[in-house]
């Protein structure tokens, strides 16, 4: 297997702000693996909620994580600021590809990157769902080829 490379700040239109906090620490003295993934699914629900295109109390749809993937190159550790780059690779008709990378703010190579898949469904069928107009078209300004 090819180990990737991690990718470069520039190639992500979107940067969320997150601050590293003293629980992320894990024993080792760096973040703890598992909290890149929450780093990542803040940074888009973050995205989705400024932009206006998500409802987390009465929205019809929502969105799923039916897949997810982290890649390390470089720790980070508590107190840094950190910048979480938020791209779509992929957009279906009810599905969305998130590519995701952490970046410390010295480099403009990731120290982590990763990838989820969101899958909208029906809030209360939790059967799939069309994305909604208004949510396709903010996914669409993130898409990258």
């Amino acid at each position: 297997m090819t180990r990737p490379q991690p990718w470069p700040r520039q190639a992500f239109p979107y940067l969320h702000p997150t601050p590293t906090r003293w629980a992320d620490n894990d024993v080792y003295g760096h973040i703890n693996n598992v909290t890149y993934y929450a780093y990542f699914d803040t940074a888009v629900n973050a995205l989705l909620l400024a932009r206006g295109v998500l409802d987390i109390q009465a929205g019809s749809t929502i969105g799923l994580v039916v897949e997810t993937g982290c890649s390390y190159f470089a720790p980070a550790t508590f107190p840094e600021l950190l910048q979480v780059g938020v791209r779509v690779a992929t957009l279906g008709r009810s599905s969305v590809r998130y590519e995701l990378a952490v970046f410390r703010a010295q480099d403009d190579a990731a120290c982590a990157q990763g990838h989820f898949v969101h899958v909208y469904v029906d809030r209360d069928t939790r059967r799939p769902a069309p994305l909604p107009a208004d949510l396709r078209a903010v996914l669409e300004g993130l898409q990258v080829t």
